[in-house]
C-alpha cells in the first residue's frame, strides 16, 4: 500500500511540474512575449554598440594625442610663427557669380519635353 501511495504522489508531482513548465514555455511563445524579448534584445544591442562607439572614440582621442606629441603639434605656438589672418573677400576683387554666367546662355523659351510625344 505504501508503494502505491508513493508512486501516485511522485506521478502527481511530476505531472504538476511538467504542466507548470509547459505553461511557462507557452507564455514565452506568445506574440506579446516574443515582441518584448525582441525589444529587450534590441535595447541590449544598442547599449553594446554605444559602448563600442565610446571605446573607439576614446581610442581615437588617445591615439591622436600620441601622434600630436610625436609630431610636436601639442607644443605651444610661438608669437613669430602664428598663422596670418584670413584674407577678406573684397581684397580678392569682384568675382562673377558662377550661376549667372552659366545660365545666361540657356534659352528662356518654355519647352515641354512631353509635347513631342
Amino acid at each position: 500500500m505504501f508503494r502505491r501511495t508513493f508512486w501516485f504522489t511522485a506521478g502527481a508531482a511530476a505531472g504538476v511540474w511538467a504542466t507548470t513548465k509547459v505553461n511557462q514555455k507557452l507564455k514565452q511563445l506568445t506574440p506579446e512575449s516574443l515582441a518584448a524579448q525582441a525589444a529587450n534584445k534590441a535595447v541590449e544591442t544598442g547599449h553594446r554598440l554605444k559602448d563600442f562607439a565610446l571605446d573607439v572614440r576614446a581610442g581615437m582621442l588617445q591615439r591622436e594625442a600620441e601622434l600630436g606629441d610625436a609630431l610636436g603639434l601639442a607644443a605651444p605656438v610661438e608669437h613669430g610663427r602664428e598663422l596670418p589672418e584670413p584674407r577678406r573677400r573684397a581684397a580678392l576683387g569682384p568675382v562673377a557669380h558662377p550661376t549667372t554666367a552659366s545660365f545666361s546662355k540657356i534659352p528662356t523659351s518654355s519647352y515641354n519635353r512631353n509635347e513631342d510625344h
